[in-house]
């Protein structure tokens, strides 16, 4: 079931002071904002490197490490805005249609459990709507195992830690806002790259780009080709209404990294027309209150200042939690309190009369049950295959397909040789290996240009020299497309 009525009906209290943190790979950064006179005020920012693993250890030693680091920081402030990493999330797209609304949260629940490759019950799922100029409407649904959740909020208790809200670094810095242009965000983390596309109002797109990074000894080196190659890619699968709107390219992360992603972005996107530029500092009152200081942007920080601002936060991933004592008040703090018991003690009595009458009821049906049982036992035997092997279903075998016509693009001499091939969604396609030459390799490529299903075949750059002259190479398989043999 989709969470997004319940995460609305949530009532937000006022915070005067939070510390947001932020979860990447291995690394925990942190920053405590507080309220004063009408402003934000961010205190010194907070990294340190966790040796343990959030989701395979133990909560309590994790809980415990994060509590020493924090103490190492003096950090006292209970109260945490956490940003989740990108790649928990599982996403899913589908076009919106007209339906009133109501019908519209039943036909999200549906796709949900169509579109995600689990059980959607299994997930938090949150939804972000956007609106083409058109007019058509699409919902990007974002899923984040329930799981991981319950292992974060035991492990941030262990911690001393009160969760206020479970967020996406990446959509806390670039949030969506109604009526403004499409912009395509990128946030550098530690060991990859979240790419974000907002447009009409809402998120379109959300992707955790992998292999962003390779170490050199303790150096990492960001793979700017790699990531443009990837933005390419996500603009070439939009929409051509909603890629049209995009005017920016915006880059979140440390100076250096982020210019030169920046800079890459520009040479490579040249023909697009948009421009990439390098975010370093938030703008006047981006947040609805005023952020005192030149403080640098960060998914830590976003997300503090965010909730301490009261802003509405799309993506929010905080299960509700209702306590005993609220229950409590809630129940007896009406004035009416007394009348209520002594109705609940006269409905009391009627209930009594007729439990017998239930009794017989129920023997009635525990009868009727017991010969239906097993046919009952059969039929959730076969939904529970159903629903296994639903989403591996496919009468196209396009998988075997995209192989066999990659291979047979390759010369049968054994002059260009495969080492790895990566299919995305059965649709982006990306093939590492060798040449003898570099004639060969483009021939390779030639050919590969000349299948019908092919389209954006692009030669990625090659490393060493003949004969082990390393290459990699992408396209996109578009099977729509029919081949005449």
């Amino acid at each position: 079931m989709l969470d997004v009525i319940t995460m609305k009906l949530r009532r937000r209290e006022r915070l005067m002071s939070v510390l947001g943190v932020a979860l990447d790979g291995g690394r925990l950064d942190g920053v405590v904002l507080r309220r004063t006179n009408g402003s934000m005020e961010a205190q010194p920012s907070i990294a340190a490197s966790l040796s343990l693993d959030l989701l395979t250890n133990d909560p309590e030693l994790v809980g415990r490490e994060i509590r020493n680091q924090l103490d190492a920081a003096e950090v006292r402030e209970r109260n945490c805005a956490v940003g989740l990493p990108l790649k928990w999330a599982l996403t899913t797209r589908v076009e919106l249609p007209a339906l009133p609304e109501e019908d519209l949260i039943s036909f999200l629940q549906l796709e949900a459990e169509r579109g995600f490759p689990c059980d959607s019950s299994t997930l938090h799922v949150v939804t972000s709507r956007c609106r083409a100029p058109s007019g058509k409407q699409h919902a990007l649904l974002v899923g984040i195992p329930k799981n991981h959740l319950d292992i974060l909020d035991r492990v941030l208790r262990v911690a001393k830690l009160r969760p206020v809200s479970f967020s996406l670094g990446v959509t806390a810095m670039q949030p969506p806002k109604p009526d403004s242009d499409g912009v395509l965000s990128l946030a550098i983390g530690l060991t990859h790259v979240d790419l974000q596309v907002t447009v009409g109002g809402g998120i379109f797109a959300l992707r955790a780009l992998e292999g962003a990074f390779e170490l050199e000894g303790s150096r990492r080196i960001l793979q700017a080709d790699a990531v443009a190659r990837e933005v390419r890619i996500t603009l070439g699968q939009l929409p051509e209404e909603l890629r049209d709107s995009i005017r920016a390219i915006r880059v979140f992360g440390p100076r250096e990294l982020a210019q030169e992603l920046a800079d890459e972005l520009e040479l490579r996107l040249e023909a697009t027309g948009l421009k990439a530029e390098p975010v370093q500092h938030y703008q006047g009152n981006e947040f609805g209150l005023p952020l005192a200081g030149n403080v640098p942007v960060s998914p830590a920080c976003s997300l503090g200042a965010a909730r301490l601002a009261g802003r509405p936060n799309e993506f929010e991933f905080l299960p509700p939690r209702v306590t005993p004592w609220q229950q409590a008040m809630a129940k007896y703090s009406s004035g009416k309190s007394r009348t209520a018991l002594t109705a609940a003690g006269a409905i009391g009595l009627v209930v009594g009369s007729f439990f017998l009458y239930q009794q017989l009821q129920l023997w009635r049906y525990e009868a009727q049950w017991a010969k239906m049982s097993k046919a009952a036992a059969d039929l959730e035997g076969i939904q529970r295959q159903v629903n296994t092997y639903r989403p591996w279903y496919d009468e196209t075998v396009r998988g075997l397909t995209i192989l066999r016509n990659l291979t047979q693009a390759f010369p049968e001499d054994g002059s260009v040789t495969a080492k790895t091939v990566e299919i995305r969604d059965l649709n982006l396609v990306t093939c590492t290996g060798t040449a003898r030459n570099y004639q060969s390799l483009l021939q390779t490529v030639q050919r590969l240009r000349g299948i019908p299903q092919v389209r954006d075949a692009n030669l990625g750059p090659t490393r060493g020299q003949s004969p082990a002259l390393q290459f990699s190479f992408s396209f996109v398989w578009n099977e729509g497309v029919r081949n005449a043999n």
